[in-house]
């Protein structure tokens, strides 16, 4: 009896195991695709960081979105220091995204297309050198993709007056407060988001739908 009992427990570990390695097996595969999937890196200025980065997280492709300052000089500045316009940063969000499932040109359309390119050092009622119309490229592509499109709708006069759109090369990011992160969507009851980012979401959402997360 003891040897049936023991030869039970023995097949029902080896079941077990075999049990084991197989959820394991399961999972390997989504890991690595994650782990493997390419990732490049955006920055844009278009006035309040708050509405760059609810607009960009609903973007097909975009992997993370996160509110910072840009293009200024000192280190590690506080947001009370940008909102002085003294410090030269802008705020920014900086995107990471999947170039094989969105490109850096659709980056660009919904940039230009959620808020206006042609306002020297503001948006609406946000005044000051830190919301400018910026854009920080990464890579020389980056930079005459940005640059050609730029001189496009200019050409085809799509605004009523020229692009003033800075094109920068990107030196440091310095991510905002924690409290400046998903701001919109951990804030959505109050005014500023109800009157202000909400009109840009619901704007991007309608001109975009196809790529729509």
């Amino acid at each position: 009896m003891k040897n049936i009992v023991l030869i039970y427990v023995i097949i029902l570990s080896i079941y077990m195991s075999y049990a084991c390695i197989g959820k394991i097996e399961k999972k390997q595969p989504e890991k690595v695709k994650m782990e493997n999937q390419k990732q490049e890196i955006a920055i844009f200025g278009a006035g309040c960081f708050w509405c760059v980065e609810a607009v960009f997280q609903n973007l097909k492709g975009v992997i993370k979105v996160e509110s910072g300052y840009s293009g200024g000089k000192i280190k590690n500045p506080t947001y009370s220091e940008v909102c002085t316009g003294q410090t030269g940063h802008a705020e920014v969000a900086k995107i990471t995204f999947n170039p094989d499932i969105v490109s850096f040109e659709t980056l660009l359309s919904v940039f230009f297309k959620t808020h206006d390119p042609t306002t020297l050092n503001y948006q609406g009622n946000d005044h000051g050198t830190q919301y400018r119309s910026s854009i920080f490229y990464t890579s020389e592509y980056q930079k005459e993709t940005a640059e050609r499109i730029i001189k496009e709708l200019n050409i085809e006069k799509a605004y009523p007056k020229p692009i003033i759109t800075e094109v920068t090369r990107f030196d440091v990011f310095y991510k905002a407060e924690d409290y400046h992160q998903n701001y919109y969507n951990q804030n959505k009851g109050e005014s500023y988001c109800q009157y202000v980012i909400q009109p840009k979401v619901d704007k991007f959402k309608k001109v975009f739908k196809e790529y729509l997360k």
